[in-house]
């Protein structure tokens, strides 16, 4: 079977690798899990990917979704893959000025 990496989102912004370990050991070997953080911070950024050996256990896995973990309920999904280097433009409105300026 090929491996899976599930997208972890809502995680606190003092989440640790570890409490990821924690809290997904239990459906199976963990292979990699990445933390995302901010560069200059080095805080969270709030999501993580974490990969499983087996892609029965990346399934087990998203029984975690909408599940508590240090207070923030887990959003648990199947990671997407991106092409490298491509970023997904942000989706927002243009904003709109008022042109009744005061004379």
């Amino acid at each position: 079977m090929q491996k899976r990496t599930l997208y972890i989102g809502n995680l606190a912004y003092t989440a640790v690798e570890e409490d990821l370990e924690q809290a997904f050991e239990s459906f199976g070997v963990i292979e990699d899990i990445k933390l995302m953080r901010d560069r200059e911070t080095g805080r969270s950024r709030g999501f993580a990917f974490i990969t499983f050996e087996q892609e029965t256990e990346a399934e087990a896995a998203r029984a975690m979704d909408g599940k508590e973990v240090a207070g923030r309920s887990l959003r648990v999904n199947e990671a997407r893959h991106r092409e490298s280097g491509q970023r997904t433009p942000a989706k927002r409105k243009p904003k709109a000025f008022n042109n009744n300026f005061n004379r």
